[in-house]
């Protein structure tokens, strides 16, 4: 977040970037998106720290239905029919993943489905805020790492992990500090391109692509990690819910190339027998 700040406002400072300067409007333009942000931190460790790889990757795809949801009541959006499939597709895939789970944790289960709650508002949310003046995408993510970094200070410090990170022994060691500040590099590309994703696109296919990489993550940490407990049914829940996940991506881009290559037909000029330009 520190990082994201430096990062903007050193190119506000540059005018390479333009975004309205900071002022009690900001709060109620920004509101309620830094504590989704923060919300979606705090549940989002608890849960990844208590579920395996797999079964986090397959909890996380009900953000994709939350998302839909939200988009329709939040957004007014409307969805094709093959598109609510795909999504009813993935959701489904998930519960039998999840019904099979043998190291099934109540706890873990809350944390990631509050996390699926809080990350589908950030991303609905997100695309509402784009289109407030004088925010823009920059403004978006300069005033939203800004705010949010105090309430996840405050919650370090309850927790207990500010204090770990201040007692730390690998802050002299020259590869973990490299590491670290490659990290917080990396965290501001993150929420950039989540950023730029959400303003090109709609938020239910940011989700759905953030859920698309997960494909290879899935499968992999099936043999990696030594915490995922194979069973047949989980593994065919899993493999339901990324065809699902493939299958929106490839409507949804399909349906976009059609769309450019038939505006692209009807902005054709074209020369007539009598010499005068027709837009057909």
């Amino acid at each position: 977040m520190v990082t994201t700040v430096v990062v903007i406002y050193a190119a506000k400072k540059s005018k390479t970037v333009q975004f309205q300067d900071f002022d009690k409007s900001i709060f109620i333009k920004i509101f309620p998106l830094p504590l989704l942000y923060v919300g979606n931190q705090i549940t989002g460790l608890a849960s990844t720290k208590k579920l395996s790889l797999p079964m986090f990757t397959v909890l996380r795809k009900f953000t994709i239905l939350m998302t839909m949801i939200l988009e329709v009541y939040i957004l007014r959006k409307t969805f094709p029919r093959r598109l609510v499939y795909s999504v009813v597709t993935i959701v489904v895939g998930a519960m039998i993943a999840a019904s099979s789970d043998l190291a099934f944790d109540m706890r873990a289960y809350t944390f990631i489905l509050l996390n699926d709650v809080f990350t589908a508002g950030s991303s609905v949310y997100t695309k509402q805020k784009l289109g407030v003046e004088g925010l823009g995408k920059y403004g978006v993510l300069f005033y939203n790492a800004l705010i949010i970094a105090i309430p996840t200070l405050l919650a370090s410090a309850l927790t207990g992990d500010l204090q770990k990170a201040v007692t730390f022994e690998g802050w002299f060691e020259t590869t973990f500090i490299f590491c670290f500040f490659l990290s917080c590099i990396m965290g501001f590309v993150l929420m950039y391109s989540i950023i730029l994703c959400s303003y090109y696109n709609s938020a239910l296919t940011t989700s759905v692509v953030g859920a698309v990489k997960n494909v290879a993550v899935a499968y992999i940490g099936i043999f990696v990690g030594g915490d995922y407990l194979f069973s047949w049914t989980n593994f065919i829940g899993l493999s339901i819910c990324m065809s699902g996940g493939l299958a929106y991506s490839y409507i949804t881009f399909s349906t976009k190339s059609s769309q450019v290559a038939t505006e692209e037909w009807k902005t054709d000029i074209t020369q007539d027998p009598t010499g005068r330009k027709v837009t057909i």
